[in-house]
């Protein structure tokens, strides 16, 4: 089975969600380190359609100005497209296999996929 995790190495929940896919045997995985290889838009809704939540639900708010910017409010592409161009805004880590996304928050939830 294929994996790709949206990954950011300094927040521990993404770490030990990595740790649990390095842990899982047979799985080919993908690493993208997003801060610096943002998924684009349309990624961003496959994602979060595929994950059964808006892009809203997977908005970081935590260490971000979201809020000051509207975006709680915006709509789904407005949110989209600032988390494309500012992806300190995605929230962490998204995970996608053939069985489909999560937003692992927390980490187990990825085993949800496996």
């Amino acid at each position: 089975m294929k994996a790709t995790i949206w990954h950011n190495p300094n927040c521990g929940t993404s770490r030990k969600t990595l740790e649990i896919l390095e842990e899982t045997p047979g799985l080919e995985l993908q690493v993208v380190e997003y801060l610096t290889d943002p998924p684009n838009a349309e990624k961003l809704a496959q994602l979060y359609r595929d994950a059964g939540i808006s892009p809203r639900d997977g908005l970081r708010l935590r260490g971000t100005d979201a809020e000051a910017r509207a975006l709680t409010t915006a709509s789904e592409a407005e949110v989209l497209a600032a988390m494309a161009a500012d992806p300190i805004l995605i929230e962490r880590p998204l995970v996608e296999t053939e069985k489909g996304v999560r937003l692992c928050r927390p980490q187990d939830v990825v085993r949800e996929i496996l």
